[in-house]
């Protein structure tokens, strides 16, 4: 009896360990969870430096358990239960591999095979070449992965899933593990998003991200920037405007914008500062092969050019001209300044290649004043002109200038100085000034303020000459105010006043004269009626006046005519009378002619001159007394008067002894 209670018992212990063993050698695996089966023991060892063993060795088992309920002989194995691999959305999952091939000197990741997939296949990856380190490619946003905790690290930003064998992470809780302890920010492990940055004043920055990666071949010498294919993507005989779009246009579509490193590597990417940058978009990049700096994209505005500075390119062909002794201008795609400048429109243009100047095409208006323009401020550090007169006064001039840069020439204006500011800060400002001051000095401070336009007209022509050697043009200058000093404004003041009292005595003077002439006009206008009465008497005895001389012209005309009628009357009678005469006296004689002219001009008048009965003797006696009897009675009437010849005027004609 006592044999078989031993029996029992042993076969009782039996029993307990065997269903020990049996329920210690049993797993149950959640949905989301992987088993790690490490061996105890065992009479084989792993070979090389792989601390996963795949032919029953000791260690790491190579096959995981899944999900489920798993057998694994206790006490020879043991299983550790770890999370899939889950990525949240948003975040990336950066892989690191601790088996595989060593890398090679100087490599900072592995080699990829598409067959590597999400590593979850351990034998996949080793069969294909797969090396020890970060592996190129990241786990994307939802990846959920049951991948070999002792074979692979996976980080993301909430933790690291898989068994660190690092001597300085092993010691450390997984969960506690996190991004910093690789050298990483938990913001590395976000996916990289490129999109509008909103500022305060409501409005939309454009960004684009620059890309440096940190492994590839060494950039050829000269160069900082690496350009997958170089610039031999244009020829030389290409336009400028091809080239701008062929050097904007970037080759993010061989490597799917840098998310598949592998691709990158394999087509010539090298180390470095990338060309190409990396528009709008959600990136999965690899925070340990590159990394990411947002700029704003350039936006050049209307009446705005960029002239751009290329610091990579091909080696610099100057196409400015012997005669431009400026620097250089080249082709786009060449180093140097550009010859055509980007007009209005926004470029994703890497700003660490290449320098954007901006250059106003606009009428720029610069203020030598305390106020600053708001288009711009070039003008900021501008401020009033002081100047002295010949005899010390101090002035301060407010100067406005108006400049205009063409399009076509903000390449040469920038080859010559530089920047816009440099315009002018370095050229106006001095130029501008010490035209004033030299102007002002060497003449008076009244004559400066009397001829201020002039002043004004011949700094114009001065900037005028001086910007066109820097291919600007000037659009105008135009003083807009002085400050005099104090001591002469009392001067102006005192002036002004007295002069403003002469104008006040002119006018008082004036408004007497205006006085006396409104009296004189108020006089004139009661003798109105008057006036206008003998201005019509005067006219009416004018207009008399010119009747009766016009009347008597008449009478003088025709008395004039009668008299000449009347003379020729008389004339013709005497000379028909002279004749008869004549006649008479032929016939007569002198004497009887005489005579019976008398007695016929008595007879005319009815005149007795002799006595009715009248004796008279013989001979001519009789005649004789006649004759006497007239003569008497001439005597009487009419006193002889003999002229000059001793003719008897007074109508009778001559007797001749």
């Amino acid at each position: 009896m006592e044999g078989s209670g031993v029996l029992l018992a042993v076969f009782g212990a039996a029993a307990f360990l065997t269903g020990l063993v049996v329920l210690l050698s049993f797993h149950v695996i959640g949905p989301d969870q992987v088993g790690l089966v490490i061996k105890r023991f065992g009479f084989k060892k792993i070979v090389g430096d792989c601390p996963i063993a795949f032919e029953g060795e000791p260690g790491f088992q190579a096959n995981l358990m899944m999900p489920g309920w798993r057998w694994a002989l206790w006490p020879v194995f043991r299983v550790e239960k770890h999370p899939w691999v889950q990525v949240p959305a948003g975040e990336i999952g950066v892989v690191i591999s601790q088996i595989g091939k060593p890398l090679p000197v100087g490599a900072k990741s592995a080699k990829y095979h598409p067959a590597f997939g999400n590593f979850n296949e351990v034998r996949v990856f080793l069969d294909n070449g797969g090396e020890k380190g970060v592996q190129r490619p990241v786990l994307p946003p939802g990846t959920l992965a049951p991948v070999h905790p002792v074979a692979f690290l996976v980080i993301t930003k909430s933790r690291i899933y898989g068994v660190p064998l690092s001597t300085d992470l092993a010691g450390l809780e997984r969960e506690k593990l996190g991004p910093g302890s690789f050298g990483l920010d938990e913001d590395d492990l976000n996916v990289v998003r490129i999109e509008p940055v909103p500022g305060r004043d409501g409005r939309v920055t454009d960004m684009i991200g620059i890309v440096t990666t940190y492994e590839g071949d060494p950039l050829p010498p000269g160069t900082f920037a690496s350009r997958l294919g170089e610039f031999a993507d244009f020829s030389d005989g290409a336009d400028s405007l091809s080239r701008i779009e062929s050097i904007l246009g970037t080759k993010n579509n061989l490597h799917n914008n840098y998310q598949d490193f592998q691709k990158f590597m394999d087509a010539g990417g090298r180390i470095g500062l990338q060309h190409d940058p990396l528009l709008y978009g959600a990136y999965n990049l690899n925070p340990f092969l590159l990394g990411v700096e947002q700029i704003p994209m350039l936006v050049v505005e209307q009446g705005e050019v960029a002239v751009v500075k290329a610091y990579v390119g091909r080696p610099t062909e100057d196409v400015s001209g012997a005669e431009f002794k400026f620097g250089t201008l080249v082709k786009p795609g060449h180093r140097g300044i550009w010859q055509e400048p980007l007009r209005t429109g926004k470029y994703p243009i890497n700003q660490r290649c290449y320098e954007a100047v901006i250059v106003p095409t606009f009428i720029l208006t610069l203020n030598w004043a305390q106020q600053v323009s708001k288009a711009h401020d070039l003008d900021k550090e501008l401020s009033p002109i002081e100047a002295k007169s010949c005899e010390g006064f101090e002035f301060k001039i407010d100067l406005q200038v108006q400049i205009h840069v063409p399009d076509t020439k903000a390449p040469r204006v920038i080859s010559i100085v530089g920047t816009m500011r440099n315009l002018v800060n370095e050229v106006l400002q001095g130029a501008v000034g010490n035209h004033f001051r030299d102007k002002l000095q060497g003449m008076p401070a009244i004559r400066f303020i009397a001829t201020r336009q002039l002043v004004q007209e011949e700094a114009y022509d001065h900037i005028k000459r001086l910007l066109a050697q820097y291919d600007v043009e000037t659009k105008g200058v135009y003083i807009q105010d002085v400050a005099l000093p104090q001591g002469l404004v009392h001067v102006l003041t005192d002036r002004e006043i007295a002069n403003q009292e002469i104008e006040t005595y002119r006018k008082k003077t004036e408004a007497q004269e205006q006085r006396i002439l409104t009296e004189k006009t108020k006089g004139m206008a009661d003798q109105q009626a008057e006036l206008a009465r003998s201005e019509v008497g005067i006219t009416i005895r004018e207009n008399n006046a010119q009747a009766r001389k016009a009347e008597a012209d008449g009478e003088a005309t025709y008395i004039s005519a009668i008299g000449k009628a009347e003379g020729e009357k008389v004339r013709a009678i005497g000379l028909a009378q002279g004749e008869a005469y004549q006649k008479q006296v032929e016939a007569l004689g002198n004497r009887e002619t005489t005579l019976v002219n008398i007695v016929k001009a008595l007879a005319e008048e009815k005149i007795k001159i002799a006595p009715e009965t009248l004796v008279i003797g013989g001979g001519s006696g009789g005649l004789d007394g006649l004759a006497a009897s007239v003569m008497s009675y001439l005597g009487r009437i009419a006193p002889p008067s003999r002229s000059s010849g001793g003719t008897l005027t007074g109508g009778v004609p001559p007797t001749h002894p």
